[in-house]
């Protein structure tokens, strides 16, 4: 039999919630097999599987306690108080670990810290003995605490850099419907190389889209605007933007659909071929 003793009565039951869930296939769980005493106390006899205990174990630690810790040091470390500030870095931070943020990956080594879990959790257990929890996370975890300091110091900057986004995009917007529209449509292809066209689909050189950029936009915001395709777009103000790339993710087109919203359309590359000649067919028939 293995006694967990907990200090906190909510760690307890969380983590007896978790084992009765991983246990739901054991042929061995009964009411003997696992109790809750105390509130304090989750005992596991020993039919119980080793696997089953660990995987839970593993995911107290790893996606409950893991919050935990990090909403303890947002507040006492870098005096995050506000709730929503808190749950929105804490929803980064969950994302890194669980590796759906890539991009950040190479600022920490979240396979590290999933390795030191399951090797304390396998050690720990392999024994069989009743242990402290709490005593578990202060000796055998002590090592993984500067890797989580680290996870939430990257989340913080992802965070104020998404918010400095925000800020961004209202800005530019509320400059956006203060301007009239010098061409109502455009057709842009974001490949390589960014190029312009007008609604006929005669191509816009840069020296004419040059001439079209307002330069106070350029002025007011030095570092965010992209001359090449962001202050273009803002100055010409178009209804409609036609918007062919094979690229739809990437963070220039992601930016463009933020800012101009339901004025643009998002194709394939090949679809604006099609068009071009299309219209091209069209306006033979009608000259």
């Amino acid at each position: 039999m293995i006694e967990i003793i907990f200090q906190n009565k909510e760690d307890a039951k969380r983590f007896h919630q978790l084992l009765r869930k991983h246990a739901q296939s054991s042929l061995h769980l009964n009411h003997d097999t696992l109790l809750i005493e105390d509130k304090h106390i989750v005992k596991c006899d020993a039919k119980l599987e080793d696997v089953v205990v660990k995987k839970a174990f593993g995911q107290f630690i790893q996606e409950i306690k893991f919050i935990d810790w990090s909403r303890e040091i947002l507040k006492k470390h870098f005096c995050y108080e506000d709730e929503h500030e808190q749950e929105q870095i804490l929803d980064i931070i969950t994302s890194i670990v669980d590796g759906n943020r890539r991009e950040l990956l190479s600022f920490v080594d979240v396979n590290e810290l999933n390795n030191l879990v399951e090797s304390a959790i396998n050690e720990l257990l392999s024994q069989r003995l009743s242990f402290s929890f709490d005593s578990f996370l202060r000796f055998r975890l002590r090592s993984i605490t500067s890797l989580i300091e680290r996870v939430v110091e990257v989340a913080i900057d992802e965070y104020k850099l998404e918010q400095d986004y925000q800020i961004f995009v209202h800005t530019l917007r509320d400059f956006l419907a203060g301007r009239s529209t010098i061409k109502k449509v455009i057709h842009l292809i974001v490949s390589d190389s960014i190029t312009f066209f007008d609604e006929e689909f005669y191509e816009l050189r840069r020296k004419e889209i040059l001439q079209l950029i307002d330069r106070k936009l350029l002025s007011n915001h030095p570092v965010y605007i992209d001359s090449v395709t962001i202050a273009p777009l803002l100055s010409i103000a178009p209804k409609k933007i036609y918007l062919y790339t094979d690229e739809p993710e990437q963070p220039l087109v992601r930016t463009i659909c933020n800012l101009f919203e339901e004025r643009v359309v998002v194709s394939a590359m090949n679809l604006f071929h099609d068009r071009k000649r299309n219209f091209a067919l069209a306006a033979d028939e009608n000259f």
